[in-house]
């Protein structure tokens, strides 16, 4: 990834997060460790299917075709349960993701 100038300086790293909520988001994060997290280019995992294996595989393998994402936005989580980093393999499904009817 080419650093914009306008980017912030500070090396982001792909992750999924989860809350408190049952939230389930991939994005891009800075700074993971305190009680907010920044993501930019986030996407909402709505749904997921048993091919997958629980809420870590889609920061092993990403999502299949059959699993819901939403587009994607830069937004701030709060009441964080995790932070898993995502796998090369991962990032690929995630930004290819398309919504599955």
């Amino acid at each position: 990834m080419t650093n914009h100038p306008n980017r912030n300086k500070q090396k982001e790293r792909a992750v999924v997060v989860t809350t408190q909520h049952r939230g389930v988001f991939f994005g891009y994060a800075g700074d993971t460790g305190g009680a907010i997290i920044k993501l930019r280019a986030a996407r909402n995992c709505i749904s997921w299917t048993s091919d997958i294996r629980g809420f870590m595989g889609l920061a092993a393998t990403g999502p299949s075709k059959s699993c819901k994402i939403g587009p994607a936005a830069d937004i701030e989580l709060r009441d964080i349960t995790s932070v898993i980093a995502c796998t090369d393999d991962a990032v690929k499904a995630w930004e290819s993701a398309p919504w599955s009817r």
